[in-house]
């Protein structure tokens, strides 16, 4: 709507600029004359007043509404006060018009509110995202064992729903047929499939990543899913934060009364100087009026966020709110999810130990060779370690899927097993002595263990972990020298969670935190008048994300998470977390300055308007203040522009 209503009245704009008789006298031009010429200037400036001020008069009968004068009031005054004085100026000889000004201060109001409002979130787009995650349709079991699909609305408790592999469970329930493995990441935020039996509950919008179907009676629908709980977290969450009132609002605010203080004091003093009420003091109090509008005020803050925008987005960060890159200069701790922030979210071989001396390169094609026609996250990451290794993998015959155990295949003539210890009691065999201690330091450090069984013995173990990103040990170190405590936030258990918080140095731990805690805890947080911010990936992660003061998504997150964030570290490194606290204080010293600079124009010039320097001579001419004004609109945009020069290089 900004946009729009800019753009018009720039070109409705353009003829009264060069038909009037102000602007032609600076530059020294006469515009040509035809029959209805005169009426160039005050009809095209009626149309922008009512069109381009619109928006401005209607906010300003909000805030009068709610006695909080602000900016839109200020606008409005001058753009009222401008037109009414302009089209008296058409009847009277009381000086001379404003209506080029008018033009000129509401384009450039619209132009300042249209580049605030496109760093306006979209709140709706988190629950959008979340709303996404379940299925349109579902498959719904007759009595009769036949299948058919009934809208996902329609489902009601009780009624038996498949899950083939691939698809989304469509509603919360139990498993009453079947067995396979359900990806849960949108809830626990944890990189493991989890394998799902008879008895076993599911919960709405997890995926079927395994090779069998399940058969679920729906126990919840609608409203009482565990997903649509998240949502009214994120809902909750974001309704709850009280918006911050900007800088320039605050200065507006008291520069409206001042502008109205000058405006009385101005026609008071010159009508008992005067002796009387004079054309000129008309004149002068109109200046007033229209000085006090915020040209390079109104800017301030939309071209140091304009620029802070283009900044952080060269630099791998998205800014989705434009008040976070405010906050986030005074964050006092920042709660980091683990899976897939912290660390990278996939799975990977850390440690391999074997037996009775076997060599390591022929325990990986082993084993890799058994995984190469799983899909299992565990095999995939078997298979990758031998990559890495550069190994040749040699062909399988009669490869098979032990469901829940492992798989099966036949290697070089001998018949090979990868699996976990369900896989070792299904055999009957026993963790070997020389694997006992390898197994219990991998367990406690919350490492999973698959073997490999080679003709019915155990020849090597392998430890997989969700590997730490690099990068995280020094974005700790970083924030740390910042003076910024970090805690984690995971669903992971207390070993895993204490084994990485203590390699990066993480202050504070919250281990089998569900969605909901990670909400809960940042909220505790906050009532201790903590400012926090929130880094996290998952869909879990996205009432905390929002809670937070500045919620922050990895940007190879789920979409769910990204939308309830407030910015996104696009290239996924956590060291942008203490770039973004550098540039948020980088960018709070601009905006200071342009208010600064706006709000020190008004001060010094209305009282000039007003005539203080009238007993010296000097009255300052209407144009000339016009002048002044629109050189401070320059001076605020320059300055705005230096904050491309910011270091965010990091110690």
């Amino acid at each position: 709507m900004f946009r729009r209503r800019f753009w018009v009245c720039l070109v409705v704009g353009l003829p009264v600029l060069f038909w009037s008789p102000t602007i032609q006298d600076w530059f020294g031009y006469t515009a040509p004359e035809f029959p209805g010429s005169f009426l160039i200037v005050p009809v095209l400036a009626t149309f922008v007043f009512v069109y381009g001020g619109f928006p401005f008069l209607t906010m300003a009968g909000w805030e009068l509404r709610n006695r909080q004068p602000a900016m839109m009031t200020l606008i409005s005054l001058a753009i009222v006060v401008a037109y009414g004085f302009s089209i008296a100026t058409e009847f009277a000889d009381v000086g001379e018009d404003f209506f080029w000004e008018l033009v000129t201060l509401i384009d450039i109001m619209l132009l300042g509110h249209w580049m605030e409002m496109r760093s306006v979130r979209q709140a709706s787009g988190a629950l959008d995202a979340l709303a996404a995650l379940v299925p349109d349709t579902a498959d719904v079991v007759a009595p009769d064992g036949s299948v058919g699909q009934l809208p996902v609305s329609q489902l009601k408790v009780d009624d038996v729903i498949l899950v083939r592999p691939g698809t989304s469970v469509a509603a919360d329930g139990v498993v009453v047929d079947g067995g396979s493995d359900l990806n849960e990441s949108m809830i626990t935020g944890e990189w493991q499939a989890v394998p799902k039996a008879v008895g076993d509950g599911v919960i709405a919008g997890t995926i079927n990543v395994g090779d069998g179907s399940l058969r679920v009676r729906v126990a919840a629908v609608g409203s009482d899913t565990a997903l649509a709980g998240i949502m009214m977290l994120v809902a909750d969450a974001q309704n709850s934060r009280s918006p911050t009132q900007l800088l320039a609002d605050r200065a507006a605010s008291l520069l409206f009364y001042a502008a109205v203080g000058s405006a009385v004091l101005t026609a008071v003093i010159w009508t008992v100087i005067d002796d009387g009420f004079e054309a000129a003091t008309v004149a002068r109090v109109v200046t007033v009026l229209v000085i006090a509008c915020p040209h390079a005020l109104g800017l301030a803050i939309p071209l140091v966020v304009a620029n802070t925008t283009d900044v952080a987005a060269r630099n791998g960060t998205l800014i989705r709110d434009r008040e976070a890159i405010d906050t986030a200069r005074g964050l006092e701790i920042i709660a980091f999810d683990k899976t897939g922030t912290l660390t990278a979210g996939e799975v990977a071989v850390v440690a391999v130990a074997t037996v009775d001396g076997m060599d390591e390169s022929e325990a990986f094609r082993s084993a890799a060779a058994v995984e190469g026609d799983s899909e299992h996250p565990l095999a995939a990451a078997v298979r990758e370690a031998a990559a890495d290794r550069a190994l040749e993998v040699p062909e399988v015959t009669e490869f098979a899927v032990l469901k829940g155990l492992g798989a099966r295949a036949t290697v070089n003539g001998h018949t090979s097993h990868v699996g976990g210890p369900r896989l070792l009691d299904s055999l009957e065999l026993v963790v070997p002595e020389s694997l006992v201690t390898f197994t219990r330091v991998s367990g406690s450090q919350g490492r999973t263990v698959v073997y490999l069984v080679n003709d019915g013995r155990v020849a090597a173990a392998f430890a997989l972990a969700d590997v730490i990103r690099e990068e995280s040990r020094e974005t700790v170190a970083v924030l740390h020298g910042m003076g910024v405590e970090v805690a984690m936030l995971t669903g992971d258990s207390d070993e895993v969670a204490a084994s990485v918080a203590g390699e990066l140095g993480i202050d504070r731990v919250y281990s089998q935190v569900l969605p909901g805690d990670k909400d809960k805890r940042v909220a505790e947080l906050q009532e201790k008048g903590q400012k926090v911010g929130m880094v996290g990936d998952g869909v879990n992660d996205a009432p905390a994300l929002a809670r937070a003061d500045i919620g922050i998504a990895i940007g190879s997150g789920t979409d769910v998470a990204v939308q309830a964030a407030d910015l996104v570290l696009v290239k996924n490194n956590p060291l942008d977390v203490p770039r973004i606290l550098k540039l948020s204080a980088a960018s709070y010293r601009k905006q200071l300055q342009n208010i600064w600079w706006g709000a020190g124009y008004n001060i010094v010039m209305i009282p000039l308007a007003a005539g203080i320097l009238a007993p010296w001579g000097f009255i300052m001419p209407p144009a000339v203040g016009a002048v002044v004004m629109s050189l401070s609109t320059i001076v605020v945009a320059v300055n705005a522009q230096l904050l491309r020069r910011v270091d965010l290089s990091l110690p």
